[in-house]
């Protein structure tokens, strides 16, 4: 047979047997087993978080008090002075026309109204979310409001 797959075996060299400790002095690996002699490296297992008695990364760095919630929801804010400002009587104001009018960048989970200032005319607004006060103001001031379902999306992360 030729020169195949299954001639094929490592550089003369290359290969070396496996180090086998504490099989006696003759094995040039006892007594000591190549660990040297006392300390904690000789004995067991050394922390890998252990720096060598300098204080330790954990204990430098200041604790962070709290916690993120992993369901928090980010809502897109406008209040009422604003609708007020930007928009004329009887304007059906949706999410989409905020964001193309400018009043609103991104709309994240979803639109929340506000009720800071005052409204004289009267909207008929979608959004998903309003403040109790908003509520109260638009509906006082003749228009509607109507409540938009939820978005399901996670945004991006800042």
């Amino acid at each position: 047979m030729g020169i195949g797959i299954h001639s094929l075996k490592p550089a003369p060299g290359s290969t070396h047997r496996r180090k086998r400790l504490g099989r006696g002095m003759g094995s040039g690996h006892g007594k000591t087993s190549t660990r040297g002699h006392k300390g904690n490296k000789a004995r067991g297992q050394i922390n890998p978080n252990f720096e060598g008695g300098q204080t330790p990364l954990h204990r430098r760095l200041p604790q962070v008090r709290g916690f993120k919630p992993v369901n928090k929801k980010i809502y897109a804010l406008v209040n009422i002075e604003v609708l007020e400002q930007k928009f004329a009587a009887g304007t059906v104001i949706t999410p989409e026309l905020l964001i193309s009018s400018g009043v609103v960048r991104e709309i994240y989970h979803g639109l929340k109204v506000l009720g800071d200032g005052e409204v004289t005319k009267n909207f008929t607004v979608h959004a998903h979310k309003f403040s109790q006060s908003a509520h109260d103001k638009l509906v006082e001031a003749g228009g509607s409001v109507e409540i938009l379902a939820a978005i399901r999306r996670r945004p991006e992360a800042k």
